[in-house]
């Protein structure tokens, strides 16, 4: 990770890291059983997967490994502060999309077999706030660090 002159990660950094280790522990928590619920129903993709995460977010193989999957490309990109911020900022307009299309699964209930991840509306609950949460976290956390612009330096912060 890159630090500032004092050996420091800047904070948009470590955040990013956090929020990719969270995404790793979710993708190996799917496949634990008893933390995943009806794990013997845990199939590969679709919206048939009765596997729920923690009881209550609805999860399969392929929701799992894109977990794991979006924790790495997470953990390879706080390495740097612009990609620590697109991480988040990238990440968070992705679960944002993703939250976008929960919502158009449940309303249009003939068009389930396009839900092939699986969401209910627990997941598309926890999309929203993380999609909202990473943006936030992408675009205010700065360090004074970064591209040098003014927008590194609000007025509102030392």
């Amino acid at each position: 990770m890159a630090r500032d002159r004092h050996g420091h990660r800047a904070r948009v950094q470590v955040a990013a890291a956090a929020v990719a280790g969270l995404f790793l522990l979710l993708g190996v928590l799917g496949f634990v059983p008893g933390i995943t619920t009806g794990y013997d129903d845990l199939s590969f993709a679709g919206h048939a997967s009765g596997a729920k995460l923690l009881g209550l977010f609805q999860v399969s193989v392929l929701h799992n490994a894109l977990h794991l999957g979006f924790g790495l490309v997470g953990l390879v990109m706080a390495r740097s502060l612009a990609g620590s911020r697109l991480f988040l900022a990238g990440g968070g307009a992705l679960y944002l999309g993703l939250w976008i299309f929960g919502l158009a699964v449940d309303l249009f209930a003939e068009h389930r077999a396009v839900n092939f991840i699986p969401l209910n509306p627990a997941d598309n609950w926890l999309h929203l706030v993380l999609g909202f949460g990473m943006i936030l976290l992408g675009l205010l956390l700065s360090n004074r660090a970064g591209t040098g612009g003014r927008l590194d330096r609000p007025i509102d912060r030392p």
